[in-house]
């Protein structure tokens, strides 16, 4: 049976409205990206333009023969027909663990009339989350588990609202952007878990979030996870990850004592154990 790598960036993502047709397709990459321009319809959908110097976020699904048909009805492609309203083609698709090249829908040229608010993001489900203004949850597994920095920087009445332990499998925490003083915490699609802790954040933290998280520098970028908090699976919880990740560098001493502060009576002790003992093995340091 013939298998194909698609890339999909806007309805067809998990939760959105058409991700019904991916339900039996296998989910390579949840945090996955490739290169175009993603523009707001205004028709409920987003759509993509080819180009090289910009980045639009999605998730890689491994699809069969029929379900890539079934897609191609979604989007009003035919091969060989000049009167698509989408194209289908292969370009290079990049996730945490790797790259190959995937089935893209690019809007046709003749239909570019209906490309309205360029996404600058490149993220639909973030541009659609600001759109509505509300409040959200916020997934922390590093430095902002603790409330030192909220205080100093006279935003802690913005973190009061702390919903309780998250837990999100399918990741590990690394440290893969670094600094002058060392690494900063990650979180890298490659299977294990990550612990953290889950906040009910309003609209105004995230200017405090995109600042604090170099957004503008392309040193981490917000995206969305699924992950059970309390018990309770919850869906696309706000977090942050690294854009251009490196190999691990060791963190601060004062950084990893904030990590260890913050999740101190949320976490489990297996967890911290087990973040402590990797940073005695990996970097040779003692927490």
């Amino acid at each position: 049976m013939n298998q194909f790598y698609v890339f999909v960036y806007g309805t067809l993502r998990k939760h959105e409205s058409n991700h019904d047709l991916m339900k039996d397709a296998t989910l390579i990459a949840r945090q996955a990206w490739t290169n175009g321009y993603l523009f707001d319809t205004g028709l409920g959908y987003p759509a993509l333009k080819e180009s090289m110097n910009d980045k639009v976020y999605g998730e890689l699904y491994l699809v069969s023969e029929e379900q890539l048909y079934k897609l191609d009805e979604l989007e009003d492609y035919r091969p060989n027909d000049r009167n698509n309203l989408y194209n289908r083609k292969k370009q290079v698709v990049f996730y945490d663990t790797g790259k190959i090249e995937a089935y893209l829908y690019f809007i046709a040229e003749h239909h570019e009339a209906i490309l309205k608010n360029r996404i600058e993001s490149g993220d639909w489900k973030l541009y659609r989350l600001v759109k509505m203004n509300q409040s959200i949850l916020y997934f922390a597994y590093g430095s902002c588990m603790d409330d030192d920095r909220f205080i100093l920087h006279d935003k802690n009445h913005l973190f009061q609202n702390v919903k309780g332990h998250g837990i999100l499998n399918g990741y590990t925490l690394r440290f893969t952007i670094r600094f002058e003083n060392g690494g900063r915490a990650d979180i890298v699609e490659e299977g294990g878990t990550v612990e953290g802790k889950v906040y009910e954040i309003s609209p105004e933290c995230l200017e405090y979030l995109y600042k604090r998280e170099g957004v503008s520098a392309a040193w981490y970028r917000p995206t969305f996870v699924d992950l059970h908090l309390n018990g309770k699976k919850v869906e696309d919880v706000l977090t942050f990850t690294v854009v251009n990740k490196e190999a691990e560098t060791a963190p601060p001493s004062d950084y990893l004592q904030e990590i260890i502060r913050g999740g101190s009576g949320f976490l489990s002790e297996a967890y911290l154990s087990s973040l402590k003992e990797s940073m005695k093995s990996t970097f040779g340091i003692d927490s």
